[in-house]
């Protein structure tokens, strides 16, 4: 089994870092850049910090923070929201991000993924896949941040996403977000199976077993979390930990002291 990650993630709105339930009821979870340190004490193996209001206002990924909370750490740093374009990708590399999450641009103009890939190199594009499951068992593509369903299947645009080039899958389950009842299983572990890229779990974790099983029972190479490290219910070195126990390898364990 291949080491696994934990990322943290830091869903940020006018400057603070927020959590909801399924993408909305959003309340305040305290500064960025705090919280970005406090997640690299922890043992953090990356952090993610995604502008969640950005494409549904229009506007670009806020670069003075995404800039702050890099200078604050030396994990690698995924950034997303509101990018657009290949000069946005270059602005957000340009403040000190490590990766790029791209979401709602790349469904629309998929041609994005390969452009990228080839100016900055695979690794460094990450496809944010926000999927929700329907009556009749589809998984499809939800954008501009929950709003709207694209009734495109989401694994064959994983796949796709792949074919243009990208380095790493998001996958955030929007009907798990923020219920703190875990992981999807089923999509995760489909989506995994179905590409060779790195996958990234997110959406619903709430207790450490959550994690045991979205490593023990798909193929996912990383779990993103948000709500329970935010609020004080576990650090990533208890998670760490546990995991070790339990047979599932990840990088160092221990916080710093």
């Amino acid at each position: 089994m291949k080491t696994k990650r934990i990322i943290p993630c830091l869903d940020v709105k006018g400057g603070r870092v927020v959590k909801g339930v399924k993408f909305v009821d959003i309340r305040d979870a305290g500064d960025p850049v705090l919280c970005a340190a406090e997640y690299q004490r922890q043992g953090a193996d990356e952090l993610a910090m995604l502008d969640i209001s950005a494409t549904v206002e229009g506007r670009k990924t806020m670069a003075a923070a995404a800039e702050a909370v890099a200078k604050s750490i030396s994990i690698p740093l995924i950034v997303g929201g509101g990018i657009s374009t290949c000069q946005d990708i270059e602005r957000i590399l340009g403040c000190g991000a490590s990766k790029v999450s791209i979401g709602s641009a790349v469904v629309t103009e998929p041609k994005l993924i390969s452009e990228a890939a080839k100016r900055f190199g695979s690794f460094r594009i990450v496809a944010a896949v926000d999927v929700k499951k329907g009556k009749d068992g589809k998984y499809t593509i939800i954008i501009h941040g929950g709003r709207k369903d694209t009734g495109i299947d989401a694994l064959e645009w994983i796949k796709q996403a792949e074919g243009e080039g990208a380095g790493e899958v998001l996958l955030t389950s929007m009907d798990a977000d923020g219920t703190k009842e875990g992981y999807d299983l089923e999509i995760t572990g489909k989506a995994a199976g179905s590409v060779s890229i790195p996958v990234i779990a997110s959406g619903g974790c709430g207790r450490l077993e959550h994690f045991y099983e979205v490593f023990a029972h798909t193929e996912a190479d990383a779990a993103l979390a948000a709500s329970l490290f935010h609020f004080g219910e576990l650090t990533v070195g208890q998670v760490k930990d546990y995991l070790r126990e339990k047979g599932i390898p990840v990088y160092g364990h221990r916080e710093a002291l």
